[in-house]
């Protein structure tokens, strides 16, 4: 493997973040399975109370 070539590809990625205690999350609106049925939520709706916040990507897919 070319090294430089790929030092040149991670200098292009952008740097993750890590979120950590006391972050506050962005606001956001998805989609969600709610009782089985698919609705639109929004961290606005939970102003005030503990959020859980449960993300994996595409793991919970329909397809």
């Amino acid at each position: 493997m070319d090294e430089k070539l790929f030092a040149k590809d991670l200098s292009a990625c952008p740097t993750v973040f890590c979120a950590t205690r006391d972050d506050q999350a962005p606001l956001f609106t998805a989609e969600a399975v709610i009782d089985r049925d698919i609705k639109k939520v929004s961290l606005e709706d939970y102003k005030g109370k503990w959020v859980i916040l449960f993300f994996y990507p595409s793991d919970f897919t329909f397809v």
